[in-house]
């Protein structure tokens, strides 16, 4: 996959130190023609799959698949609209397989997108993976969590130093296959990006082991690819209890 310059993209997943497999899936895709490069940008996407091993598997990666497909070819002249469309397919797309095959019933998956188009940033966002935004050293979430925690704080019922001993932290109030009705999380308006900007898509598995100080102080300070091994490595270092995916993107 060829980058253009413009960006400084790398991502990396790692099993972590508790579990037997991998569900989490992710992509960087851009177009390779230079005509359809202006109107459709580059994409990057995360997932992190549930509902068994085999079942989290299978929906993260049709999820993330649909996304890369249908983003592009998708007739819409707005980059936003184009990822709710792809995120409605990824719904219909990992609700069918698991109606299709018993075992697999009850697989979901989070679902977490963002495109840059020129300046300006798009996204979509289902579930807890996150999208952050590190500029000038300080780290900005984009998303917003669709969990029982997130609703409790933003509701006042519990504060938010509480929330990583919640007992159900995990749980989550929305995720892509397990209902018809999908909401994503999106902007109001694009969001215009800078020089040295750097964007953090990741899954719980990362976010949940480290302040936004630490993540902002290690991509502020290494190159794309040494951060994504760094963010990995210092989540492990804290016990690493589930799977770690994260996708850094530098604007240059």
């Amino acid at each position: 996959m060829k980058v253009r310059p413009g960006i400084e993209a790398a991502g990396l997943t790692d099993v972590g130190c508790h579990r037997e497999n991998n569900e989490d899936n992710f992509a960087y895709w851009e177009s390779q023609d230079d005509s359809a490069f202006p109107r459709l940008g580059r994409l990057a996407v995360v997932a992190d799959g549930m509902g068994g091993a085999e079942g989290g598997q299978h929906a993260s990666r049709i999820a993330v698949e649909a996304v890369c497909e249908i983003y592009p070819g998708s007739p819409e002249p707005d980059p936003q609209q184009r990822l709710l469309e792809s995120f409605r397919e990824a719904n219909n797309r990992v609700q069918q397989e698991a109606r299709a095959k018993p075992m697999l019933h009850g697989m979901g998956t989070t679902l977490t997108a963002c495109a840059i188009v020129g300046k300006d940033l798009y996204f979509a966002h289902v579930g807890d993976s996150r999208l952050f935004l590190v500029r000038d050293g300080e780290t900005r979430q984009l998303s917003r969590d669709h969990s029982l925690v997130a609703r409790l704080i933003e509701s006042g019922t519990i504060r938010p130093e509480d929330a990583e001993t919640h007992p159900q932290k995990h749980v989550l109030t929305a995720a892509i296959g397990v209902a018809d009705d999908l909401q994503p999380d999106m902007p109001m308006a694009p969001i215009e990006l800078r020089a040295a900007d750097v964007l953090v898509l990741c899954t719980d598995g990362l976010w949940g082991q480290m302040t936004p100080g630490e993540l902002a102080g290690i991509v502020s300070k290494s190159s794309t690819r040494e951060a994504c091994k760094g963010l990995i490595q210092l989540a492990k270092d804290r016990g690493g209890p589930d799977n770690i995916t994260v996708q850094v993107l530098r604007v240059s």
